[in-house]
């Protein structure tokens, strides 16, 4: 398998975890609770399971032909810490990835405690291979009714290979989210990535949405480099900017047409070929509030 294909794996599976947070359990019984069943689930998986997030991400790079051989698990704790006395963010986060000919599996479960509420999210996805240029992603999620979670949300993307080495990929996607209250989100969204010959990959891309009700418009725009190489070390940096329609910060109170901006760094290190650790941090800004913190996770292959 070429290194770029590989790099492209590895995006794939990085991408589609969100801003995952560093928790640290204490008194909630809920986060105990669940801490530990996902623990026992880690521990007695053989095969694997498979993955999505709440803030459903698509690939960055198509399944390769060995994805029919990938199996793995990825667990995630972390906290983020908010300004303004809305309190830290916690969550713990079990994902895992489950490949098949033509198609690659993934789905997680995320016990999550925000602006002082516990949710639960669970998510499930497909990445289909038509052939060698052209392949497509589905996701669908649906929280536990926690304000801060979707009721449910589905999201969609085709993704075509440019160039005689393959190694631009551009892509569609739409989406739809509905909030347990009367808020909805509808968008779409335009991206591309360039994997060059060194173990650098570039990616940008638009996302365009309305926000009912209200018909309120709004566009984020992110940047995203990343370098290094599968099995050993991969970096990644990725800058978003832009507007958000709706967001709820409590069961009763959202924001509402604001400007935002987010900023995260991570870091994948392999301790041989089949285990290793992410690490990653972030700082998002919007007028209400900032949001600051850090992230850990372990991760298996079978």
């Amino acid at each position: 398998m070429h290194s770029a294909d590989k790099i492209e794996q590895t995006l794939f599976k990085s991408r589609m975890s969100h801003s995952i947070s560093f928790i640290i359990i204490q008194e909630e019984p809920m986060f105990k609770h669940i801490f530990v069943s996902l623990l026992l689930i880690l521990a007695c998986a053989s095969s694997a399971i498979a993955q999505t997030a709440q803030e459903v991400v698509a690939p960055a790079g198509p399944p390769a032909a060995s994805d029919e051989t990938m199996r793995s698990l990825e667990l995630n704790t972390g906290v983020q810490n908010l300004s303004g006395g809305y309190g830290n963010w916690r969550e713990v986060t079990l994902r895992g990835t489950y490949g098949m000919p033509s198609h690659l599996l993934q789905a997680e479960l995320s016990a999550q405690r925000r602006f002082n509420e516990d949710g639960v999210y669970i998510g499930f996805s497909d990445t289909y291979t038509f052939n060698e240029d052209w392949y497509g992603f589905l996701g669908v999620g649906a929280g536990d009714g926690a304000f801060f979670l979707p009721r449910y949300r589905v999201d969609a993307a085709l993704y075509r290979k440019l160039l005689p080495n393959r190694n631009l990929v551009v892509n569609v996607g739409a989406g739809y989210y509905k909030a347990p209250d009367i808020y909805n989100d509808r968008n779409i969204s335009l991206g591309a990535s360039y994997y060059f010959g060194a173990p650098l990959v570039l990616e940008g891309g638009v996302r365009m949405n309305i926000s009912n009700p209200g018909s309120v418009r709004t566009q984020q725009q992110f940047a995203a480099l990343t370098y290094g190489r599968d099995k050993q070390d991969i970096v990644s940096a990725r800058y978003a900017w832009g507007s958000e329609g709706y967001l709820a910060v409590g069961p009763s109170t959202q924001m509402v047409n604001f400007e935002s901006r987010e900023v995260n760094v991570s870091w994948r290190h392999w301790f041989n070929p089949r285990t290793g650790v992410l690490v990653s941090a972030n700082r998002y800004d919007n007028p209400l509030y900032h949001r600051t913190g850090v992230n850990v996770g372990i991760f298996h292959s079978f």
